[in-house]
This record gives C-alpha cells, sequence and structure tokens, in this order.
C-alpha cells in the first residue's frame, strides 16, 4: 500500500516529494452516468487529483433519511477516481459554500435555532453522525487502504466566519476518532485574520485565491512557515446570478497565474475543474446587502464547459502543467454535435391552484415551519368584509419573490432583490400571495434563515390575520402533468413530446419563456428566468432516451411563444463589457 504525509517542504508520496495537481468536480453536480468521463479528462489535462466537498443536504435532507446511492454514491466515485489512477481529497465540512444552497446545510438543523458552525453541543451532535456516515465511506478509501484519499479538509473557509477553536478541535476529534489518517488541512482566503481564525497548529494551511500569486503565497507561508504550500482554490472563474452578466475570466490571465503557482513549487487544486448544474432547486444564493440568486448553470468558465467540454481554458492550463509534470499524449474529443429541433408545447392546465386545506393561523408558516424543501408555498387569506382597496406592507422581507392576486387576478410582485415591502391591493374579498424560495443563501451569517412570508403583514397598518399556507412541490406536479387543456392566463403547465435516434445531450433554449421549471422525462433540470443571464437548460445526455421523451415546463407567468427550442450549444448569457 502507499503513503501519504507532510514533510518539512513537501508532501510526500510513498516518501518522495510530491505535487498535488487536482481539479474540482462535485459529484452532486454530475449526472452518476457521466462521473467516469468527466474524471477521465481531468486526468488528461495533466491532473494527478479530483478534489470534491460532500454536501450534508444532498445526502440528508431531512433528518434521519440518510441516502448515499445514485446521485449521493461518494463511494462509488471515489472508486472511479482510483480507477483512473488518480488521487482525491474530500472536504466535507460540514459547511461548503460552494454556491450550493445554505451552503451544503440541511434546513432541518435551524430548526431549533442551534449556532450553526460552532462549538454549540446540539449543533455538533448532529455534525458528528454526518461525519461518521462520510468517514464510514471515507476511510476504507485512505491511501494507506488502498484507496485514492490522500487528504481531508476540516470546515471551509472558517476564518471567514468565526473563531471558536473548540468546533474545530471537536471536528479533528470526530475524524480522527472515526479512522481517518490520512493529513488533515484547512482551507482559508489568504488574510492574516482569516487564516489565523481558521485553523488549528496541527493542521495544514492552505489558502482560496485565483491571481495575485506571489503576495497571497507570502502570506500563507507567513502561518504555515513549513511543509507544502498549496492553494486548494485556484479561482479560474467565477458564478452567476439571475439579473447579471455570464462572468469569465481571460484564458491568458489564468494560465499565467497557474504557472506561478507552480513556479514556486506550489501545490494547487483548481477551482473549478468543471463546474457542472445546479440541477433541481439546488442554487445557493449571495447577499451582501442585496439578495443575489444564483442562477442553475454552474459553468464557472472551468476548463470543461457545463456540458463537460474542454475549452480553450482547458488547453492552456493543460500546457502550463505539461511544463511541470507529465501530461498523457491523449486529448479529449471536441464536443459531439446535438440535436437541433423545436416542439410545440401544449397546454396542461394551471398548477398553482392546489385546494388550501390546512387550517388558518393566525400568522403565515413559513417553508421552514412547513418541513418544506420545495421552491413554492402559496399563502391565502380573507380580505376584510367591504374592502374597497388599501396598502399591502410587510415588516420583514419577503423570501424571495412573490406573485400577489386579489380574487384570482394578478396585482404585481414583490422581490426581495429589489427590496420591496408594500404593494396597493385593488378591492376583492381574497387575497393570495405565491412566494418562491429562489435559493438559500450559502455564505456567511445568513445560514439558515427562514424562507417565505415572515410574519403577518399589514393591511392599512392593520394586522392580516387568518392565513392557509399551501406548501406545492413543483417536482410532485410536473410529475402529475398529462393531457391537454385550453390554455389559460398566470401560471400553466405545458407539455411537448419529440423523438430522438439516441439518448443524447441537449440545450433548451428558454428564451422564449418567463420564469419556471423543466423536467426532462422526469429529470428536474432546474430553473429558468428570462432575466437572465442564463438561456439554456442543460440536458444531460442519460436523462434522454430513443424514442419518444417528454418535456413538462411549469410555467409562473407566461410564455411568448409556446414553443421548446433545443439549440446546438450553451448559451449562458452576456459578457460583461
Amino acid at each position: 500500500m502507499s503513503t501519504f504525509s507532510i514533510g518539512d517542504t513537501d508532501f510526500l508520496r510513498d516518501g518522495r516529494p510530491h505535487r498535488i495537481l487536482a481539479g474540482a468536480l462535485h459529484y452532486f453536480r454530475v449526472h452518476p452516468d457521466q462521473w467516469q468521463d468527466r474524471i477521465r479528462k481531468a486526468r488528461l489535462m495533466g491532473l494527478n487529483t479530483i478534489e470534491t466537498y460532500v454536501a450534508w443536504n444532498a445526502h440528508e435532507p431531512r433528518r434521519g433519511e440518510w441516502d448515499a446511492t445514485g446521485w449521493n454514491d461518494l463511494g462509488r466515485f471515489l472508486d472511479l477516481v482510483a480507477a483512473e489512477g488518480m488521487d482525491a481529497i474530500v472536504r466535507p465540512g460540514p459547511y461548503i459554500c460552494a454556491e450550493w444552497h445554505n451552503g451544503g446545510l440541511p434546513t432541518w438543523l435551524d430548526a431549533d435555532e442551534r449556532t450553526l458552525r460552532s462549538s454549540d453541543p446540539a449543533y455538533l451532535a448532529d455534525v458528528t453522525g454526518f461525519l461518521e456516515r462520510v468517514y464510514e465511506i471515507v476511510a476504507p478509501r485512505q491511501i494507506h487502504r488502498g484507496g485514492p484519499v490522500v487528504l481531508v479538509q476540516i470546515e471551509n473557509e472558517y476564518g471567514a466566519y468565526g473563531s471558536d477553536k473548540a468546533y474545530l478541535a471537536e471536528l479533528v476529534r470526530v475524524t480522527r476518532a472515526a479512522g481517518i489518517e490520512v493529513p488533515l488541512t484547512t482551507v482559508d482566503q489568504p488574510t492574516d485574520r482569516m487564516l489565523a481564525d481558521g485553523s488549528l497548529p496541527e493542521l495544514h494551511r492552505t489558502g482560496s485565491f485565483g491571481s495575485r500569486v506571489p503576495e497571497r503565497l507570502a502570506t500563507l507561508r507567513a502561518h504555515q512557515p513549513t511543509g507544502p504550500l498549496m492553494c486548494s482554490e485556484f479561482w479560474d472563474g467565477w458564478f452567476d446570478w439571475w439579473g447579471g452578466v455570464h462572468h469569465t475570466t481571460d484564458v491568458s490571465a489564468a494560465a499565467s497565474d497557474l504557472d506561478a503557482l507552480l513556479a514556486a513549487g506550489a501545490s494547487v487544486n483548481i477551482y473549478m475543474f468543471h463546474g457542472g448544474t445546479n440541477f433541481g432547486l439546488t442554487n445557493g444564493a449571495n447577499h451582501k446587502g442585496r439578495y443575489l440568486p444564483l442562477v442553475t448553470s454552474y459553468d464557472y468558465d472551468a476548463p470543461l464547459d457545463e456540458a463537460g467540454n474542454p475549452t480553450a481554458k482547458y488547453f492552456a492550463l493543460r500546457d502550463v502543467i505539461a511544463r511541470y509534470a507529465p501530461v498523457p499524449d491523449e486529448v479529449p474529443d471536441a464536443a459531439a454535435s446535438v440535436p437541433v429541433f423545436t416542439a410545440e408545447l401544449h397546454p396542461a392546465g394551471t398548477w398553482t391552484d392546489a385546494e388550501a386545506t390546512a387550517p388558518a393561523t393566525e400568522e403565515p408558516a413559513t417553508f421552514d415551519d412547513l418541513r418544506h424543501l420545495s421552491a413554492l408555498v402559496r399563502y391565502d387569506a380573507e380580505l376584510p368584509q367591504g374592502f374597497r382597496g388599501g396598502l399591502l406592507r410587510f415588516d420583514e422581507e419577503i423570501r424571495d419573490l412573490a406573485w400577489v392576486s386579489v380574487d384570482g387576478r394578478r396585482v404585481g410582485t414583490l422581490a426581495r432583490t429589489r427590496h420591496d415591502r408594500a404593494i396597493a391591493l385593488p378591492p376583492g374579498r381574497r387575497l393570495s400571495i405565491l412566494v418562491e424560495d429562489q435559493g438559500r443563501v450559502n455564505y456567511d451569517h445568513r445560514l439558515g434563515e427562514p424562507k417565505g412570508m415572515i410574519g403577518a403583514p399589514l393591511l392599512d397598518g392593520h394586522p392580516l390575520h387568518g392565513w392557509r399556507s399551501t406548501p406545492l412541490d413543483v417536482a410532485e406536479i410536473a410529475a402529475r402533468v398529462e393531457g391537454e387543456q385550453p390554455a389559460g392566463s398566470g401560471a400553466m403547465a405545458y407539455t411537448a413530446d419529440f423523438a430522438l435516434d439516441g439518448a443524447s445531450d441537449l440545450f433548451l433554449d428558454t428564451a422564449s419563456w418567463s420564469k419556471g421549471y423543466a423536467f426532462v422525462n422526469g429529470f428536474f433540470l432546474g430553473r429558468y428566468w428570462r432575466n437572465g443571464p442564463q438561456r439554456t437548460l442543460y440536458v444531460p445526455a442519460p436523462a434522454t432516451r430513443a424514442g419518444t421523451n417528454r418535456l413538462v415546463v411549469l410555467e409562473l407567468e407566461h410564455l411568448l411563444e409556446p414553443v421548446a427550442s433545443f439549440v446546438d450549444t450553451l448559451a449562458l448569457g452576456d459578457l460583461e463589457e
């Protein structure tokens, strides 16, 4: 069996100096049938290691309902890494950021008002259970036991959040007690405070950055005086949010910065090597004064694009790596052509009007009160007898986007992103507010905040009570859509059948739709929104089949054209000028 350790100046593999050339690839963002293809392409770029986070809320969305199969089969993913002759770095958090909803923390963690990312005993009890389950998978796959795992990370950029050393120490204790014997690391942005607060003396500090390499390495060395230097998140791109632009980084600049890292003798983890997709409702959100939900694509302008095809950046970084390490002669195939066609969308009826069967409560129930993991809750209340119109005002922000109707007629929207707090209501009898959770904040101290309507709003200055809160599970609704019904106004479901000669990647252009969710053969592609920048939804080939395929669209507003267009390439939006 091989060994892996940290020496005075280098990582040591079987006692010999070793440089880690890693790429980030999140198994939970890639269809399991495509894992092997992405791993292989990492090896062909010259990488020797795959790094992945572990998303707790993917494995245990509800307390006690642990799943490590299918999309969550971390063991199979690590076995595929080993089969490709590569090493693995595992980063189980429990907090991962990753632009993933709630930073990977399950929403049920917040129910008892425990203090997240701290030595709060109740929080640590749940974290211990999670880590023990993860390490049951990881421990037998450590390098000295014949597996690929060479490093395990403790927490994630903790210095940007807190300085609870007892918390970090307990994570180390749990990790070692579970049989993890490989070296343990931390990662922080290279500032003095973050590097000091985010680690412990027995942990090897690494940095996260994407530029100004000499300066960042010098700061890291001041806090990690011995052993190898490592940038364990070399940011080669960036993420996008709805209403923004598609972010890219200059290929030559990324190559130059990687060259500077490797010339300094540092190890590296390229974040991301392949970003993948926030399928379903898994996108996170940023909030630095303004709430910005992230798009469905996690392309990240990475060396492999969202569909797993090599880009110019792939070959530029490969050329840099070749100056410092052996690179295979083989290169990945160019992107294959994909079917291009259109299909007519047929209306299949309204879909947000489920009967409100819950008893009325004085205040509306949040998503969290309802233990609701899907995107929508509808809130219904009776307006006062003889209501002649007035102002509806919220003391707390709507989380996150609301469509307001009176007697079934749309009145307008309230958006957290716009800081909306009030809307004028016309005369009527019944008020209905459909609220969408657009993605949970994945960074800083807004982790775990409740979603939906927060407290009873004021109608002309007086609290409006008597709310029926109806959760709407969009995946369950899509699975029940069938038949054809006359088109109406407002939220409508649509279907389209299309034929393929065989399973194939597809790019679904949503530019003529407004806002909603799309499914192919029951596979939840994710959210679309004409707000942009993203236009296409990536359809992975394993979600399709030879013969007839079915598209279901749950539209929240209206279609410009009842057509589904499948185009020849990704369209992720306009670039910043």
